[in-house]
């Protein structure tokens, strides 16, 4: 069985489940609320599928002041809430509890508001970036962020979880793509942060609250940068005989000055998948392959294509091949984009996104295959090379027992000898529950306390997500300590960091 502790539901909250959904109806309405068990169990895990909890009930509210209602309801009847988006999150972020209610973000999908010359959208947080891109693509504009599940996750996620995907290399992840917010507190309270131009007064919020995994409050609107596309694009794939070799042509790639587009990195065993899902004509006589992009002009692009190959050259590729129609560019995407799903097809897998510092790259490489060695287990690595975002894929069965609990202890040694070497535990993914217990790896004490402190400003009850991110015993450590000095009638925060509910 999957070894993460859940949190123990309510028994309590749980008993006045057919009141609490009466009541959810008289606020937003019948077709607003889903409470039956058929309906619940749609919504009862998200992408990291070992884990599964029945919902207390549903609600996909179509405006921001549903929201509210909802929220204001829940914070006066100590009521948990999981916020939702499209429940394509890979750490659990979205995981329900039995005790909590459920809600959704995704009828919210309009687009509100275009204006090409100031370069912005304003959009519902239900609506999907590939729709984004879509709505502005006429006037030749489209919005950056392109995670592999593009065509599913929605901005509310991607905000939720500070999203990149493999064009984050030129134009960043989400905070650097987003304007402002509109968030609603557990309060009811509507908030709007940032704006439509580029720099907001004050502090800067909008960085705190995009990443914040639900802790804060629910997104319902954002406004996005759009961006001018470029004349055109084209990918290059580039072979090596080993991973070392290829890490150090991302190195220097990088360090002659050129930006790429997107520099994409797929291992032996993650090629050969992928090629047979998508016939996208990797070589599969590689230990790695690079998958270079670069945009501009037909002039540009030839240029630094040739030149990103001469780099390549000094390095005796063993295979080297520069795209040369828009189907084909399509094809070498298909096959990075469909890599999760092609090695699902085969196996069950268990997703990292640990990110490092490139030069440790043929360190972390090795590394990684000898932990999965000593487990009994395969892995395929996937990753943004040019940021050093990791994407190893441990993959397992989890029909056999006891190979959850493997693929999930190796995925932990995976993440901690990425902080080890001065990397980080997640670098788009989230912590959700997947990496809430490695937390004191990469934080200390202190930092921790702090973490705590903000999220009690927001949320003094705690109400809001639940059991992610944080380890559940430092949060009820916490929570134990602040009711003691509230007992004996201390006042502000304590050294635990998580205050009573006045101090917020």
């Amino acid at each position: 069985m999957p070894s993460i502790v859940l949190p123990t539901p309510d028994p309590a909250i749980v008993a006045r489940r057919d009141e609490i959904v009466r009541d959810l109806v008289a606020i937003c309405g019948a077709d607003t609320v889903i409470s039956d068990e058929d309906g619940r169990r749609a919504f009862e895990t998200d992408a990291l599928t070992a884990y599964r909890r029945m919902p207390l009930a549903v609600v996909l509210p179509t405006s921001t002041e549903g929201v509210s209602a909802v929220l204001k309801y829940a914070k006066a009847n100590g009521i948990r809430v999981v916020p939702r988006g499209a429940g394509t999150s890979l750490c659990g972020g979205a995981l329900p509890l039995e005790d909590a209610i459920v809600v959704g973000i995704s009828k919210m999908n309009r687009v509100l508001e275009i204006d090409f010359n100031n370069r912005f959208a304003r959009v519902e947080a239900g609506i999907t970036n590939l729709a984004i891109s879509g709505a502005v693509a006429p006037e030749g504009f489209f919005y950056a962020p392109d995670p592999s599940s593009q065509l599913a996750c929605t901005l509310a996620g991607n905000l939720a979880m500070n999203s990149g995907g493999a064009h984050c290399l030129k134009y960043g992840v989400t905070t650097n793509n987003v304007l402002g917010v509109k968030m609603v507190t557990i309060d009811g309270e509507i908030l709007e942060i940032g704006g439509s131009h580029l720099d907001a007064e004050g502090y800067d919020l909008l960085a705190l609250i995009v990443g914040s995994e639900g802790q804060f409050g629910l997104i319902t609107e954002a406004t996005v940068r759009i961006l001018r596309a470029a004349e055109g694009a084209r990918p290059m794939m580039i072979g090596f005989e080993s991973s070392a070799k290829a890490g150090i042509c991302v190195a220097h790639i990088i360090a002659s000055g050129i930006i790429p587009v997107a520099i994409e990195f797929m291992d032996k065993p993650a090629i050969e998948v992928c090629e047979a899902f998508a016939k996208a004509g990797y070589p599969t006589n590689v230990e790695a392959l690079l998958i270079i992009e670069v945009e501009g002009s037909e002039q540009e692009i030839a240029d630094r294509l040739a030149y990103i190959a001469s780099i390549a050259h000094e390095l005796n590729p063993a295979a080297l091949l520069v795209s040369g129609s828009e189907a084909q560019s399509a094809k070498i995407w298909k096959g990075r984009k469909a890599a999760f799903g092609a090695i699902g097809r085969i196996s069950d897998y268990y997703c990292m996104d640990g990110t490092i510092p490139l030069a440790h790259l043929p360190h972390v490489l090795d590394e990684i295959a000898e932990i999965c060695r000593r487990s009994g287990l395969r892995v395929a690595n996937i990753f943004h090379a040019g940021d050093g975002n990791l994407h190893p894929l441990v993959m397992y069965d989890a029909n056999t027992p006891g190979e959850t609990e493997k693929a999930e202890a190796a995925g932990a040694e995976i993440l901690k000898l990425c902080v080890s070497v001065g990397g980080c535990l997640t670098g788009e993914h989230g912590v959700g529950i997947e990496k809430r217990d490695l937390m004191t790896a990469q934080f200390t004490e202190e930092d921790l306390a702090v973490q705590l402190r903000i999220k009690s400003v927001f949320d003094p009850e705690w109400l809001l997500n639940w059991g992610k991110v944080f380890p559940l015993e430092v949060v009820e450590a916490a929570l134990a300590r602040d009711a003691a000095e509230a007992r004996q009638g201390s006042s502000g925060m304590g050294p635990s960091g998580v205050g009573p509910a006045e101090a917020a």
